[in-house]
């Protein structure tokens, strides 16, 4: 190792063990040793990837990273002096909607342009390990937004960060860590809402901030079309990308919410940018002339977590270590088992969800079924139309109201045949013959015959025509001259046509 490069090590070691515990999303938990967790070596596994890729395990890095497909993305500078996409990480837990962070507490992970030093990386977080995003930045202080402590950091929890595993923690701080020591002064995080393609912002065009995120894709363009890391400037409230002094008149000198100096963007810059933005803005038209479904602006989901966490959570893989030997898709990390995951519809009734067991399955009320069946009970003892119609409704005896006996009192139409002197009244009548009483749809039902209720099928069954009458007996000769003869009682006109 060299003199030059012993200094910068010792130089970064003191600003990382140096780093104080903060508040928000990275309280300490005490002090721990470099050794443990922050000095951790990169994995064999990683410094083969970095070979292979004609890396160097302590050149530059770069992050970016995308709340919509919840993804970090770590870029290295390879030999040729570009940055080259290393590795993409899904993202455990980011909170909020998409859209820039406003103030203190509204739970919003920010987005825009950072800066990492290695005074910003806490090998003694709360979190496992984390890294400082520097929020508010230039551009945030200028609009008046607040807020502090927004972090990179672990345990898979969130409230304005972008959360990872501890696995993934520990392999993204080392990369960070070894570039500090490869002499890289600052690492450039470019936090976005999306992918910056014309069919997300087709998605997303009636969203308010689309202005703010069309000032975010110009510097994504940027980086996209020279694969080199884009100066960060910021004047007039505007990010301003690769700005450069007019005829190389020195260094420019911006204010934030100030005047933007004269400048310009180098031509090797500029033209492929423009010609990009202009490809993806007829993209962008083609897309909504095509009636391009329009995403909601806010989704109440609170944030989002990666498609490969959202299964662990459903499978409640949750504190289980990695085992690619056991599961066929296996979360890159523990997801811990106080994770709290978004309000997303396909987590709904999970047992991880929100850390609380799902409700039980309602029960049905203990009287349902006896409020169904119990007034079918008497209705079905009923034994005529009248007796039905002036029974309670409310309450229901569980036995017919005891009747006077039948023997006591002769049938009405003999009753009434007596009274106009038809008959003579005769007192064995009433002993001998069981009294008949009105049934619906003119059936005459005796009294023993309520003794048996009917089963529902036959009461609903339509009755059979009556017989026809028997020939009228010869008239007794007490009855009265020009009265009618009797006649059987066996169907209903033969009971009250001697009285029309």
């Amino acid at each position: 190792m060299n003199r030059s490069r012993l200094v910068r090590v010792l130089l970064v070691s003191v600003a990382l063990s140096g780093t104080v515990a903060l508040s928000g999303c990275n309280t300490a938990d005490g002090p721990l040793p470099m050794s443990a967790k922050a000095a951790r070596p990169l994995s064999e596994k990683m410094v083969k990837e970095i070979e292979s890729k004609n890396m160097d395990k302590e050149s530059p890095i770069l992050v970016r990273t995308f709340k919509e497909e919840s993804e970090l993305e770590v870029w290295k500078q390879d030999r040729t002096g570009h940055y080259a996409l290393l590795k993409t990480y899904p993202i455990c837990r980011w909170s909020g909607e998409l859209g820039p962070k406003i103030k203190e507490g509204d739970r919003q992970a920010p987005e825009g342009f950072y800066n990492i030093t290695p005074g910003q990386m806490n090998p003694n977080s709360q979190y496992y390990l984390s890294f400082d995003l520097g929020y508010p930045n230039a551009f945030d202080r200028a609009h008046g937004r607040t807020g502090a402590q927004l972090m990179v950091h672990g345990d898979c929890s969130s409230r304005g960060c972008y959360s990872m595993t501890d696995e993934q923690i520990s392999e993204i701080y080392a990369l960070g860590r070894d570039a500090f020591f490869g002499g890289q002064k600052s690492f450039q995080v470019q936090a976005y809402p999306f992918r910056m393609t014309a069919q997300n912002f087709a998605k997303h065009r009636d969203n308010p901030n689309i202005p703010f995120w069309k000032m975010l894709k110009k510097g994504n363009d940027h980086f996209e079309v020279t694969q080199q890391e884009p100066r960060v400037s910021v004047c007039e409230k505007h990010y301003v990308f690769d700005a450069e002094a007019r005829g190389g008149r020195g260094p420019l000198s911006f204010s934030a919410a100030g005047k933007c100096p004269a400048y310009e963007v180098p031509e090797d810059i500029a033209t492929p940018v423009r010609e990009k933005e202009h490809r993806d803005e007829i993209q962008i038209a083609e897309l909504t002339r095509r009636g391009t479904p329009i995403s909601p602006v806010r989704t109440g989901a609170d944030g989002g977590m990666h498609p490969v966490f959202v299964a662990a959570v459903k499978r409640n893989q949750i504190g289980v270590a990695p085992q690619e030997a056991l599961f066929v898709s296996t979360p890159p990390g523990t997801i811990p088992t106080t994770v709290r995951p978004p309000r997303l519809p396909e987590l709904a009734g999970t047992v991880a969800m929100e850390n609380v067991a799902p409700a039980p399955a309602a029960k049905p009320e203990p009287n349902t079924r006896m409020a169904i069946t119990e007034p079918e009970k008497p209705a079905a003892r009923s034994t005529s139309f009248f007796g039905s119609l002036f029974s309670s409704k409310t309450e229901r005896p569980a036995e017919p109201a005891a009747e006077k006996p039948a023997e006591k009192k002769p049938p009405l139409l003999s009753r009434m045949a007596t009274a106009v002197g038809l008959r003579k009244p005769d007192p064995k009548e009433a002993a001998s013959k069981p009294q008949t009483r009105v049934a619906s749809h003119g059936a005459i039902k005796s009294k023993t015959a309520e003794a048996t209720p009917p089963k529902p099928a036959e009461a609903k069954a339509e009755p059979q025509p009556a017989a026809a009458p028997a020939p009228a007996p010869v008239a007794a000769p007490t009855a009265m001259s020009g009265a009618a003869p009797v006649v059987p009682t066996g169907t209903f006109d033969g009971r009250w046509s001697g009285l029309r």
